[in-house]
């Protein structure tokens, strides 16, 4: 069998791994490790990322206390990750195939240190023909730590293991142009990175998911954008896997068109990195015009006019323009403190090189 891809990542939604009372689709989910299977003897490098701790654990626990949200939350999840990993665990290896579990909090992310020993880990796991299932560390996370969802999560675990392709498989078949409901709405098959997508898209969210299609395609065109072809498909299609990456496929889905030219590693962690940053750079209209300029441009203390916040230097901080717009990430190479000394100043190096500067 002929596939397109050497690498990929695949992020299954809960709707796809459980059944509309919550409890898993055990049937589903085998079929899926069989196509995993199938893919991995194939040769292709494969990254798990996926949904379905918490409502399995919120299936199987009859709780008389009422838990606050948070709460409930890491208990389910403690409960439905250990039952979900078993499974997995024993599908696969019904097939010879040995997988491993790979949890990840957001706060871990955002440190480039942690990140780096995360990619390493699973590169050594891929390597070694294990295939990693990730899954966000819902036990120890708090709402405002956590990801939007596994979406978001599956974007950055992307771009991080240098895949050649994200697929995610939904309950739907992509993205309609119309309401899904509606017979006349049909499936957008191709979207350019630069696509404005906001007429088609509802912002509701899944039944058991945390996020809906709105996430869904703004994560896919950030990493599209980044030189990674993203593939928005129906994961309770029989054989939906090998029928996608088989050469000319012409399976019905949404498929986000890369960037012909890829990203550094550096800039596709600063892309993801919102979520992460520690403070604010706020910039005057000479410094807006010069970032986004058609020349490469850092971020000059001369074109700073406040700090907010606390940071050290490599933290991820934010790029805040005169009128409170947000222009982009990047990587401080000074500490709030020093930085602050140096607002306006000519002559230094730049507090956010460009290498290290993601723009909306």
């Amino acid at each position: 069998m002929k596939l397109q891809y050497n690498r990929i990542a695949i992020k299954i939604g809960s709707n796809v791994l459980t059944h509309s009372d919550g409890t898993l689709d055990l049937e589903r989910m085998s079929a899926l490790v069989d196509q995993f299977a199938l893919l991995h003897k194939a040769g292709v490098d494969l990254v798990l990322v996926s949904s379905g701790a918490v409502a399995s654990g919120r299936s199987e626990l009859c709780l008389d206390k009422k838990l606050d949200p948070v709460s409930a939350r890491q208990v389910f999840s403690a409960v439905g990750q250990a039952k979900l990993i078993n499974h997995y665990y024993e599908m696969f290896r019904k097939h010879g195939i040995f997988c491993g579990q790979v949890l990840t909090t957001k706060e871990s992310l955002g440190s480039r240190i942690h990140y780096l020993n995360q990619r390493n880990c699973m590169s050594e796991m891929l390597a070694n023909k294990v295939i990693p299932i990730v899954n966000e560390n819902d036990t120890i996370s708090v709402t405002e730590l956590m990801f939007t969802d596994n979406d978001e999560l599956s974007g950055l675990v992307a771009t991080m293991m240098g895949v050649e392709a994200l697929i995610i498989l939904s309950n739907i078949d992509g993205i309609y142009n119309g309401n899904p409901a509606d017979p006349n709405s049909q499936v957008i098959r191709e979207i350019s990175p630069s696509e404005n997508l906001s007429k088609y898209i509802q912002a509701t969210k899944s039944s058991f998911g945390r996020g809906g299609m709105l996430t869904k395609t703004t994560i896919a065109q950030k990493v599209a954008a980044e030189g990674i072809t993203v593939i928005i498909a129906n994961g309770k299609r029989d054989n939906i896997l090998p029928d996608l990456l088989k050469k000319n496929s012409n399976t019905v889905c949404t498929k986000f068109i890369a960037n012909g030219k890829e990203a550094s590693s550096v800039k596709k962690w600063v892309a993801h990195s919102e979520g992460f940053a520690k403070g604010e750079i706020h910039v005057n209209a000479g410094a807006r015009e010069a970032l986004l300029g058609s020349k490469a441009t850092s971020v000059l203390f001369v074109g700073v006019t406040g700090i907010k916040g606390s940071f050290e230097k490599d933290d991820i901080v934010k790029i805040i323009d005169e009128n409170g717009v947000s222009l982009g990430v990047g990587k401080a190479q000074y500490d709030s403190e020093k930085a602050r000394q140096l607002i306006g100043k000519k002559g230094q190096r730049p507090l956010v090189h460009y290498d290290y500067l993601y723009l909306d």
